[in-house]
């Protein structure tokens, strides 16, 4: 595994590339990421790269896509192109737009974990991190959300505003795993544990624990904390990432099975691969990639 990291760190500087990766991403893959980040922070870096020819993503589809929105002029790589969410194509475009035709006086509030042909017809997005903020920052009392209808209802707790999810049911099948009775088990457990879920988890999962966080949110909340135990309700490996960074803290995950099995898809082989061969590189029509930006800036923005 050595010689493969010290090949891919060489491609990287010949290529002037740079690696960003979920904080979902295993931990060989962890470990040779320039950047690390949830899918705010990840926004926020595509968009500051200036110094860099190549980006390798890797993350699943419409994080890579969200990069080529903001970098059109650059190459976004994936390294296995089959990564990708089933939440995010959850929501159509063709339902979308029925649901704006129905609510004209709607605004449109797409989590980032949304498809690009859905992204063009939103007048902002979002991500877990920032969903309350950039929904309160929109002058009209309706919003039209999706895919999420898990965040959609935890933002709907949390703002005056009316909102409509689209679809009725989309959802993180990870996020949708943790139940109730796991958080009853968990805290029986370790008592003295804090649990904190992801805002993607259902209502009565966020209800039953202590803190609803993200997982950047998460890092700097355990980071900052007094407390010494912590239940973590989202994926797997954010543990990985939560042990590295903050190794004097307990952390025991709500479900062992917390698993996205395409973030997964990325190895360090795909990545040297894709170093070499750069691709498989993300494409979006210059119309589409064009309209979500704005999305995608106004964003940006309101997280100020």
């Amino acid at each position: 595994m050595n010689s493969l990291i010290e090949d891919i760190n060489k491609l990287k500087e010949e290529k002037n590339a740079i690696i960003l990766a979920h904080n979902y991403q295993p931990k060989e893959v962890q470990n040779i990421a320039d950047f690390l980040g949830d899918s705010l922070e990840l926004c926020i870096k595509a968009s500051e790269i200036e110094d860099k020819d190549l980006v390798i993503f890797c993350g699943v589809d419409f994080m890579a896509e969200t990069a080529f929105i903001l970098n059109p002029d650059k190459k976004i790589i994936i390294p296995d192109i089959e990564a990708d969410c089933q939440m995010a194509n959850m929501l159509h475009e063709e339902e979308l737009l029925k649901a704006k035709e129905e609510h004209p006086d709607a605004s449109v509030v797409l989590y980032v974990n949304s498809i690009a042909e859905a992204k063009q017809h939103a007048d902002t997005l979002c991500t877990s991190a920032n969903a309350v903020k950039v929904v309160n920052s929109l002058d009209s009392d309706k919003v039209i959300f999706g895919p999420d209808s898990n965040l959609g209802q935890h933002v709907a707790k949390r703002t005056d505003k009316e909102i409509i999810t689209v679809p009725a049911d989309g959802h993180c099948y990870v996020h949708n795993k943790f139940t109730k009775e796991d958080v009853i088990a968990k805290k029986a457990e370790y008592p003295n544990a804090e649990v904190i879920c992801h805002p993607e988890c259902v209502d009565e999962v966020q209800e039953a624990c202590d803190k609803i966080l993200s997982t950047g949110g998460m890092l700097t909340y355990i980071s900052q904390s007094d407390k010494e135990e912590f239940i973590i309700g989202t994926e797997i490996d954010m543990i990985t990432r939560l042990n590295e960074e903050i190794p004097n803290k307990k952390l025991y995950p709500l479900r062992e099975d917390a698993i996205c099995e395409t973030m997964k898809f990325h190895t360090l082989e795909k990545i040297k691969e894709a170093l070499e061969k750069e691709e498989p590189q993300i494409k979006l029509d210059n119309s589409v990639a064009e309209k979500s930006l704005k999305a995608v800036k106004h964003m940006l923005n309101a997280s100020k």
